[in-house]
């Protein structure tokens, strides 16, 4: 157990948080306003009893589910009766993919049942399945070295191994695509993760315009291995594959927006949140509800604490993110020509496991040029990072955003990404696994006492993080 708790007693309570700014020490001027911040989060309830609420109730939230579409309601009829400004839904249109029934065998050299996860947008079937030969490859250079006349009529099966999220993912995203230019039927594609514990993780694939759309689903690392080790053997594969995976026509969503009103230039936003929806399975508890979550009670903390910033605070529970990127961009959309108002992004989606800082991100600034923008952004937010190491949360590196406040980033908004350790986020990632029973309640509620706090100051800090016109007229660059 760390000492969260002893924060409390260690942090005074009497300097107001419009205390004036000196040589820039925002560690000075919003220390206390931050310990009081933290303590209130710390000690908060409500925000892990709405999670409980949300995963264990409502359960995984597909777009175009109706799972998804209840939880945009509750929280709406929620944040309303709590009191939070402006609530709203923003109409998003949202692809509407279902899995449908999914099933793989191994016919040869042995009789096996495999367990399997269509990979989002995948085509399904035809009605009978599909029965073939399966070859096995370590990599697209193995694939493209083996041709045409190896791959044809065949199941690709990609056992390949676990070099980090970044590289392993490709093939999941354009694995099918890959395979299908060399005549490919279908594809079983390793899961994106270094340990699944026989279960396969799921995900949005990729089709190119310029090859046939077949049948892909994720089996679990194990059996990957296996079947590698059977062609090792000189075994000869062959698959049985069923799946009734179908994208249906575009569904209606919402993008859930509240706000506390700034008291001197509301016109200018600070925008905080995470993506509401999830893949089907599991409860979406790291992927993404408590990033969701903890951004609305971040927002709750400070309204109880009577904080209302010089600048608009908006959460916004972003929908579509896992397989379109819909609500991102229709926020984006929506903002228009008024996007130099908007102050900071900050985005929470990678889990709540043991979070320890944030990383900060401004478009066309490499975190390392030396640019004077940046560096002067950046020693702000390492100041009001130090606010945050009684809690073991003020790390502040370079480099970070999000998917979701993506086009905002691009548009010249600075972007920050609330980072964890990341332990063992990969090994539940878009799984069963994804349950509320992997988030540590003080883990959870010290994420919310983070967004709260850097929010809360970005917002309320005299001058901007970034100057609107530092890389010239932010409208006019493209969503």
């Amino acid at each position: 157990m760390r000492p969260f708790v002893h924060l409390l007693l260690l942090v005074p309570l009497t300097l107001s948080p419009r205390a004036a700014v000196s040589d820039n020490d925002l560690t000075a001027s919003y220390r206390d306003v931050a310990g009081r911040i933290i303590g209130a989060a710390l000690t908060d309830e409500e925000g892990w009893e709405k999670l409980t609420y949300l995963t264990t109730v409502i359960g995984h939230r597909l777009s175009g589910s109706p799972q998804l579409e209840e939880a945009i309601a509750w929280a709406t009829e929620t944040m309303r009766k709590e009191g939070l400004e402006n609530v709203s839904n923003q109409p998003v249109e949202v692809t509407h993919w279902v899995r449908g029934d999914e099933r793989v065998r191994v016919l040869a050299p042995v009789q096996r049942d495999l367990e399997i996860l269509g990979l989002g947008r995948s085509v399904g079937t035809p009605a009978g399945g599909i029965t073939a030969p399966a070859v096995v490859v370590g990599s697209f250079e193995e694939l493209e070295s083996l041709g045409r006349d190896a791959v044809e009529g065949k199941i690709v099966v990609y056992a390949v191994p676990w070099e980090g999220y970044g590289k392993t993912v490709r093939y999941r995203g354009d694995g099918a695509s890959r395979a299908a230019a060399l005549g490919a039927v279908a594809v079983l594609v390793r899961s994106a993760t270094g340990r699944s514990i026989a279960s396969p993780h799921t995900g949005a694939l990729r089709y190119s315009d310029d090859a046939p759309e077949i049948p892909a689903a994720a089996i679990t690392v194990e059996d990957a291995e296996w079947m590698r080790r059977l062609v090792e053997m000189g075994y000869d594969l062959s698959l049985e594959l069923h799946m009734e995976a179908q994208t249906l026509p575009d569904a209606m969503s919402a993008n859930v927006i509240a706000e506390i009103r700034g008291s001197e230039a509301p016109e200018e936003i600070v925008v905080l949140g995470g993506h509401y929806d999830s893949w089907d399975v599991g409860q979406g508890a790291h992927d993404d509800g408590a990033g969701c979550i903890a951004a609305w009670q971040a927002l709750r903390i400070l309204q109880r604490l009577d904080l209302r910033p010089r600048r608009t605070l908006r959460v916004v529970l972003w929908t579509n993110e896992e397989n379109g990127l819909a609500g991102g961009k229709a926020y984006r959309e929506s903002v228009g020509d008024e996007i130099e108002n908007h102050v900071a992004a900050i985005e929470m989606d990678g889990g709540a496991e043991r979070p320890v800082g944030f990383g900060f991100g401004l478009n066309g600034v490499e975190p390392e040029s030396g640019d004077a923008v940046y560096e002067a952004a950046y020693r702000n937010l390492q100041a009001i990072g130090s606010l945050l190491d009684g809690i073991e949360a003020g790390r502040i590196s370079r480099g970070g955003g999000g998917a979701d406040i993506g086009p905002l980033m691009r548009s010249g908004v600075p972007g920050l990404g609330l980072r964890t350790v990341g332990e063992h986020y990969f090994d539940w990632h878009h799984t069963e696994a994804d349950t509320l029973d992997k988030i540590a309640p003080q883990d959870f509620k010290r994420a919310v006492a983070m967004l709260a706090v850097m929010s809360y100051i970005l917002a309320d800090m005299p001058e901007r993080l970034v100057s609107a016109d530092s890389y010239g007229p932010l409208a006019a660059a493209s969503p």
